[in-house]
């Protein structure tokens, strides 16, 4: 006898076939999937103690976001746009103006916005840009697993070491008091192996932990510390290779892809986020080491130069979405994050052919969960895999009328459409609200942290509106 009958919705499985299937239903006992199929065989088969009925909505495997940042959700606009200020918001935080109460506070607001959205697995590095890591003691990373877990959805929390040289400043808080020191790259190291020992893998593999170091990009060597940045990153990815780590870098552009190589440290367990104006070498470098992208359409870093999706893909590399969430101007959304990505392409090429609806789903799901290594666990709906089930319910007027729902989860559905989500044969949120968190407390607990960071950094001139707001086709500022 099952745990759990999800019937009468329409199952988008993900599986090997690709199946879809019209009047589905899938079992769960304990945390796994036992069955997936019509709903007349699967509730003949294995009957349940608790029946969900998902009429009029899509049974999906949960979406994984490959790539966002702790810590930008209690950031969010803070700048009005402007990269400097942004910048400084986040190197600031993540170094000197940041408490375990700030990585405990985002951590639960932003593991909130993934689960109301349907992301049951996502990405967190745990800080800003390529190279600022809350990685100086391993309490804030403490607090933000804490976080993770208390909302009850899957993180793998990439951490590791800043760019040289080192020392870098940090600084801790007792109440209105900071105390700074100085934070070396092994201190660093030593903190990222705690983290590792005390959580990867653990809660039944709900956290895992993953190794990143700083890109090296054109023109490294002229820069401070380049040697010590590709010693360290050998260091850091051998580590990584050795415990069967992800290792992940963030921010490639331009020629980083070819420095990588040199360096040595590509391969089938490294993931580059962003991979914004590859040539036709470096796609190559990727398809011939293993190599996996992911790909973050509404970033900023998309508008600067165009990710290479289509000839990744066409070269044989796997490909998966992210959101680079929560901040400056992009949610964790992840509907929203496919219809980008299919328009950004076809618009590139002034064709609407390219980039499949179904690509973009399995680019944020089994693909997602293949650059991650996690496919043998999550990233579909399939027996023996871990129960991590959406319904998104298609009844609502920008999804009708019922016809094509694979189309119409892709092009037309937002997050705001997901009804139901399990983690791990467990329900956490229903009705499109969560079952055992209190969303205001969680949100006043992010308001608080955040008012206290800014305080902390002085940045109330940040939250300012821009003087070009309103009525100009273009903020001059932004680019000043």
């Amino acid at each position: 006898m099952a745990d759990i009958l999800i019937k009468n919705g329409t199952v988008i499985a993900i599986d090997p076939e690709r199946r879809i299937i019209a009047d589905g239903a899938v079992a769960i006992t304990g945390d796994r999937i036992v069955a997936v199929g019509t709903t007349e065989e699967v509730e003949r088969d294995h009957p349940a103690g608790e029946v969900i009925d998902a009429r009029g909505m899509a049974i999906m495997p949960g979406f994984v976001d490959a790539h966002a940042h702790a810590g930008h959700g209690l950031i969010k606009t803070l700048g009005g746009g402007k990269s400097d200020p942004w910048y400084q918001a986040c190197r600031g935080a993540y170094t000197v103006g940041s408490t375990p109460e700030f990585w405990f506070a985002e951590a639960q607001l932003a593991a909130l916005e993934r689960l109301r959205f349907g992301v049951t697995t996502g990405v967190s590095l745990l800080g800003g840009g390529d190279s600022v890591m809350r990685t100086d003691e391993p309490v804030y990373g403490d607090a933000h697993m804490d976080g993770v877990l208390g909302i009850g959805t899957r993180s793998v929390v990439a951490v590791g070491t800043t760019r040289p040289p080192h020392p870098l400043t940090y600084a801790r808080w007792e109440g209105n008091t900071r105390t700074d020191y100085p934070v070396s790259f092994d201190q660093q190291f030593a903190t990222c192996k705690t983290l590792i020992d005390r959580w990867h893998g653990s809660h039944d593999g709900r956290l895992h932990v993953a190794l990143l170091t700083p890109t090296l990009h054109q023109g490294y060597r002229d820069a401070a510390g380049a040697d010590e940045a590709v010693a360290q990153s050998r260091i850091v990815k051998q580590f990584a290779e050795d415990h069967g780590l992800v290792f992940t870098q963030d921010g490639h552009t331009k020629g980083s892809v070819r420095i990588a190589k040199e360096v040595g440290i590509l391969g089938p367990r490294t993931l580059l986020s962003h991979a914004t104006g590859l040539d036709e070498e470096e796609i190559a470098i990727c398809a011939e080491t293993g190599t996996t992208i992911v790909h973050n359409p509404s970033a900023v870093a998309a508008i600067l130069a165009r990710c290479p999706v289509t000839e990744l893909l066409d070269a044989g590399v796997t490909v998966a979405i992210g959101s680079d969430a929560t901040a400056p101007d992009r949610s964790a959304d992840m509907f929203r994050h496919m219809q980008q990505c299919m328009h950004y392409h076809r618009t590139h090429f002034h064709d609407p052919s390219w980039l499949p609806p179904g690509k973009a789903l399995e680019m944020c799901t089994i693909d997602a969960a293949r650059v991650l290594g996690l496919d043998a666990e999550v990233g579909s709906l399939e027996p023996d895999k871990k129960a991590d089930v959406i319904l998104v319910d298609l009844r609502r007027p920008h999804l009708y009328p019922a016809h094509m729902p694979e189309f119409r989860v892709t092009y037309f559905a937002n997050g705001n459409d997901v009804h139901t989500v399990l983690v791990g044969g467990k329900v956490l949120l229903r009705d499109r609200q969560p079952v055992h968190v209190d969303q205001d407390a969680v949100l006043d607990a992010a308001q608080r942290a955040a008012d206290r960071m800014i305080d902390r950094l002085g940045l109330r001139d940040a939250l300012e509106t821009p003087r070009m707001f309103w009525g100009h086709s273009r903020d001059h500022d932004l680019i000043e």
